[in-house]
């Protein structure tokens, strides 16, 4: 009943930045928490920037200082600011939204709808 669209990704020097955005659709519902994992070729997918309901936010050691993750007023649009990117960035990003139960933002299991991926190449 929800479906998540993510856009922005492409080709981009090393040091430069970056911003993707995802749109949920369909049903909306209260207490929502959404998310970026990445995934890199070969391997499973990573938590890299999350945010509840109440506008708390986490991000893997790797990012922090180089994104940022918001959310709109509505809490349907989420968006990641990067910068200062580096080759090891590359990855296939991915959209999640699921429900803030008060737990640890990292954890993939708190996802229940997933988008299907942005491209993001850095180059060096």
């Amino acid at each position: 009943q929800v479906q998540l669209r993510e856009s922005g990704g492409g080709l981009v020097q090393a040091g430069g930045s970056r911003t993707l955005s995802c749109a949920a659709s369909g049903h909306t519902f209260r207490t929502l928490a959404m998310a970026w994992f990445r995934q890199f070729p070969g391997k499973e997918r990573e938590f890299v920037a999350g945010i509840g309901w109440n506008g708390n936010s986490d991000y893997t050691d790797s990012v922090k200082g180089r994104f940022t993750i918001t959310r709109d007023s509505a809490k349907t649009t989420v968006s990641l600011q990067m910068n200062n990117l580096k080759p090891e960035d590359t990855a296939i990003y991915y959209c999640a939204l699921g429900t803030d139960y008060g737990t640890a933002l990292y954890v993939s299991g708190l996802y229940d709808y997933w988008g299907q991926g942005t491209q993001v190449t850095v180059s060096s």
